[in-house]
């Protein structure tokens, strides 16, 4: 597996600033998906999505499907991210941002003796699992692609932003790819705590009086 993305706990800090709006104000490429929710009319070669400007759109996602252009399958309510033809009948490309959505780690690909990865929470924020030398801030889906905003502890501090592309989505593996290495993920699992053994006694009144 080729060299670790530097991509932090559970939790939906919804309150946090999301700084794409920060970054590259001007941009000259225009995001041409379709944002919404899965709706109930939604079949097996079938997504109905209601889009973030209250339109109900039913596209057909059999063509889509071929060429493994689902990422993350649907589901009534999920959030999703729809790319479609001109005439807006069929979808080229869709992906489940609520898939997304979760803690992702890999082996230390210095000792493999600990995970590190990415937490991708809902609202568009974004941290670290168990890594040191980079930060991550915020993430948006644009034209199909993954961007996460990051910052390296190297003192500079200077925001960038990471661009991947999604090659797989299912409920326990994430795989991405830039430029140069692809990246795989696995959804963190927490181990049960430890049965120490230990029987307690069961209260008595005894037990509450002063």
């Amino acid at each position: 597996m080729a060299a670790a993305m530097l991509l932090a706990s559970c939790g939906e800090s919804l309150n946090k600033k999301v700084p794409f709006e920060e970054v590259n104000i001007a941009e000259v490429v225009r995001d041409t998906m379709l944002y919404g929710f899965c709706g109930e009319g939604s079949a097996m070669n079938t997504l109905q999505i209601i889009t973030d400007a209250n339109d109900t759109i039913t596209l057909n996602v059999a063509a889509a499907k071929d060429k493994n252009m689902v990422f993350g399958g649907y589901a009534v309510g999920d959030e999703m991210a729809v790319a479609v033809d001109k005439d807006t009948t069929m979808a080229t490309m869709v992906i489940n941002k609520s898939a997304l959505h979760g803690n992702w780690v890999q082996p230390n690909p210095i000792d493999g003796s600990s995970e590190t990865g990415i937490s991708i929470l809902k609202g568009g924020t974004a941290e670290s699992i168990d890594q040191s030398s980079i930060v991550y801030k915020s993430w948006r889906l644009f034209n199909g692609k993954l961007q996460v905003v990051a910052t390296r502890n190297d003192g500079i501090d200077m925001e960038e932003v990471l661009e991947f592309t999604i090659k797989k989505v299912t409920p326990d593996s994430l795989i991405i790819a830039d430029s140069e290495d692809t990246y795989e993920y696995s959804r963190q699992t927490f181990k049960p705590e430890e049965d120490l053994g230990i029987e307690l006694d069961e209260g008595s009144e005894e037990d509450f009086s002063i």
